[in-house]
């Protein structure tokens, strides 16, 4: 066996089905798409969330609340991640930068640090927000948590 006489399995490889070329072909005439109507149409596609005429789901479900653009999202940090993350690594200063790094947080997350879990080290922890319990921890540990 060598690479000069390699072939496809049986049956694996099929011929492409070549529409409009001509009634001998088998998709000749109207091409697969069925007489006259918007489908057959060149240019056709069907409008998003169109239903065929009946009532659409957007529009039939009613609307509700608002969306405030003014939220800010943090991603929550627990002290026991943070704890787990300075024995892994041996790290005393913790920011946005060394959480993204360890795959923590993606790169554009604001961070906040919530009180969850016990830290037995004293750090200094750099983040967008804290949790009054995460920075009373930090803080009676001798720690520094600095708000960005």
């Amino acid at each position: 066996m060598d690479l000069s006489n390699l072939k496809p399995a049986k049956g694996s490889v099929k011929k492409e089905k070549r529409i409009g070329r001509g009634t001998g072909s088998g998709h000749g005439g109207t091409s697969t798409r069925g007489h006259k109507g918007a489908k057959s149409r060149s240019g056709y596609s069907k409008k998003l969330g169109y239903e065929g005429g009946q009532m659409p789901l957007a529009r039939r479900v009613p609307k509700f609340g608002f969306k405030n653009f003014n939220r800010v999202e943090y991603k929550g940090i627990n002290l026991d991640t943070i704890q787990q993350l300075t024995e892994k690594k041996n790290i005393q200063i913790i920011t946005p930068e060394v959480l993204f790094e360890a795959g923590i947080i993606s790169k554009k997350d604001k961070v906040k640090i919530l009180g969850r879990g016990e830290l037995k080290v004293k750090l200094e922890i750099t983040a967008h927000a804290f949790s009054a319990s995460a920075r009373k921890v930090i803080e009676e540990l001798g720690g520094i948590a600095n708000t960005i």
